[in-house]
């Protein structure tokens, strides 16, 4: 395999670091298990991290089918999923869960449910709207088998180092603070907001092919 489609694939796992952000999800995963043993924590933080896994390996083949059932363009999903993802960069820069991933409500509700590592820790909060598009998006991009394998092992590494995260929390909390944690937070946010405004542009090509040259 070229260069170039290794490339592809680190920046697909990169994306998807920078959107999921576990490290920026750890103040809210100790506040949120605030109260719960630490076995319990760690069966939180797996069911978080697992639940991310299947969400973006199911979005990962059944995108193309839901994409077709909508009668949605590729160059249209584009186009909105970077709008989506430019949003969520922007509460990101500025140290922020944007509502977009999470609304009061869903944190509200964490404490009357029993599975709360998957909602709304595993979905809206990691695997989200942006995760999910940015699946999507990606797959689009060839139909080989080998093409989805290494989505599929990005994803599966993403959901180990989300598990280290959780698993971590309390120490890396105090490794880095508050204050490091709200800087790795925009230095994501900032990695976020490229990948939103290449989705947009490339988005606009495909609808526009004359902006394309």
């Amino acid at each position: 395999m070229e260069a170039g489609h290794w490339n592809e694939y680190l920046k697909f796992f990169a994306a998807l670091l920078a959107i999921v952000n576990p490290v920026g999800a750890i103040p809210i995963f100790i506040n949120l298990t605030e109260g719960q043993g630490e076995a319990e924590r760690k069966k939180t933080g797996m069911m978080a991290s697992v639940s991310v896994a299947v969400i973006l390996v199911v979005v990962l083949f059944t995108g193309e089918s839901v994409l077709d059932f909508f009668g949605v363009t590729v160059g249209s999903f584009r186009v909105g999923g970077g709008i989506l993802i430019l949003l969520m960069a922007i509460s990101m820069l500025h140290a922020r869960v944007s509502r977009v991933k999470q609304t009061e409500e869903e944190v509200n509700d964490f404490s009357d449910r029993e599975t709360g590592g998957v909602v709304p820790l595993g979905t809206p909060l990691l695997a989200g709207p942006g995760a999910i598009s940015t699946v999507i998006l990606y797959a689009q991009r060839h139909a080989s088998g080998m093409h989805y394998i290494l989505l599929l092992a990005a994803i599966v590494l993403l959901s180990v180092l989300t598990w280290l995260c959780f698993r971590m929390a309390p120490s890396l909390a105090r490794l880095l603070g508050r204050t490091g944690i709200n800087v790795f937070t925009r230095i994501m946010g900032l990695f976020m907001a490229a990948v939103g405004v290449e989705f947009i542009a490339n988005g606009l090509k495909e609808l526009f092919p004359l902006l394309g040259g």
